[in-house]
């Protein structure tokens, strides 16, 4: 991956798009914010004040330029999730396949994930629900920790056990994010300006609704794509209609994780990995946009599945890696095929959404399935009344 990032100059690689996003985008913002401000006004900017820090994180290594210490702290965060990993899947009634689905998963999507900072998204949300078993408080801290960066982590708190383990999760979630969140505004200046900036945005092409338009164009349809808001996006008629069920399903996603929990009446250990897994995988394939860095979530969700041995979400795992390499193809090598609308890049985008609304459909009906309680065991015929065939059981004699 590290190799790739070097050399990405090459044609299939991006011609250097995917390392730009470091060393050109992040860097500018960086500037504002080691002088107190968030970049108010770039439509570019459209993440939560937490991402701030992250981004000021490559100060750590004065010795580097800003984009190797970056690439340093991802590969080191890297390290820091596969050894978590590994070392809760030597536990008793763990699995290392969380740790080798990590491990395998990642590089499929080439050096995209040295170039953005969803891996140390991810590793706020894996932290939060494998500090569990054995800390609601610490659960709910990393999950605030990581919302406050990319909102999704706190998707990772949707399946903590109900009483006491949800109320303490919760509750440590809230407090930590209003008392950073007061943190960073006394900080920083114009913290919560993301929020003018995430309104405007569209259908990006790499989006389920981008890939109905994408068909709809190929059929005739007029409109065309343009960078906007840091994404390729679809402008033209029925564009803003396609938004708009975008969010009603991503509301329906919403409320199908508020049924199954106020329904659910059996738990397992496993349980809030899978409902994390699913709730990430219905709101990724609900959203107006799906980048290529998304999957990094998803691997690293199911990775965490994959650690418990009684997960449900063992078949889903192949399709989110299927998905990750498929993304990998139509971005950065086929990019120009997508943005064109061709007929390869509407295929490969087919196939991609297509793998992914299949894992958070599975994904869904076997989180629901586990909630179910096990039926109960038929009772065992009467003893034979023949003294000499009652089982031991019920001898109370030596």
């Amino acid at each position: 991956m590290l190799w790739l990032l070097v050399h990405d100059e090459y044609g299939l690689l991006g011609r250097g798009g995917v390392a730009r996003e470091v060393w050109k985008l992040y860097f500018h913002w960086y500037g504002f914010l080691r002088h107190g401000s968030f970049p108010s006004g770039d439509h570019l900017w459209q993440y939560p004040p937490g991402a701030g820090p992250v981004l000021l994180s490559p100060a750590l290594l004065p010795g580097l330029t800003y984009f190797q210490a970056f690439v340093a702290l991802t590969l080191f965060t890297d390290a820091a999730i596969t050894s978590v990993l590994a070392r809760v899947g030597t536990r008793p009634g763990r699995s290392l396949r969380g740790a080798a689905l990590w491990t395998a998963g990642l590089p499929l999507l080439l050096h995209i994930p040295l170039a953005r900072y969803d891996v140390q998204v991810t590793a706020f949300a894996v932290m939060s629900l494998l500090t569990l078993p054995r800390s609601t408080r610490a659960c709910g801290v990393f999950a605030a920790l990581g919302a406050l960066v990319k909102v999704w982590p706190a998707l990772a708190l949707i399946g903590t056990p109900r009483g006491r383990s949800t109320r303490e999760a919760w509750t440590a979630a809230a407090v930590t994010a209003v008392t950073l969140l007061a943190l960073l505004a006394a900080l920083f200046r114009d913290p919560f300006d993301f929020l003018r900036q995430q309104g405007g945005r569209g259908v990006q092409i790499e989006s389920l609704g981008g890939t109905v338009l994408m068909f709809a164009r190929r059929a005739g349809w007029p409109g065309r794509t343009r960078y906007q808001y840091g994404a390729v996006e679809f402008v033209g008629p029925q564009v803003h209609t396609v938004a708009v069920c975008s969010l009603a399903l991503t509301a329906t996603a919403f409320a199908l994780l508020v049924l199954w929990r106020v329904r659910a009446r059996h738990w397992t250990p496993a349980t809030p990995y899978d409902a994390a897994l699913t709730a990430v995988l219905l709101f990724t394939v609900t959203s107006r946009v799906i980048s290529p860095q998304y999957m990094v979530w998803l691997v690293g969700l199911a990775a965490v599945c994959l650690t418990a041995q009684r997960t449900t979400q063992r078949p889903v795992a192949p399709l989110v890696l299927a998905a990750t390499a498929v993304s990998a193809v139509e971005y950065p090598a086929c990019y120009g095929e997508v943005i064109h609308s061709t007929w390869a890049g509407c295929v490969l985008m087919l196939v991609r959404n297509g793998l992914l609304a299949s894992a958070a459909v599975l994904s869904f009906v076997r989180l629901c399935r586990s909630g179910r309680p096990a039926p109960e065991r038929p009772e065992t015929d009467a003893p034979s009344r023949n003294p000499d065939r009652i089982p031991a059981l019920f001898h109370t004699g030596g």
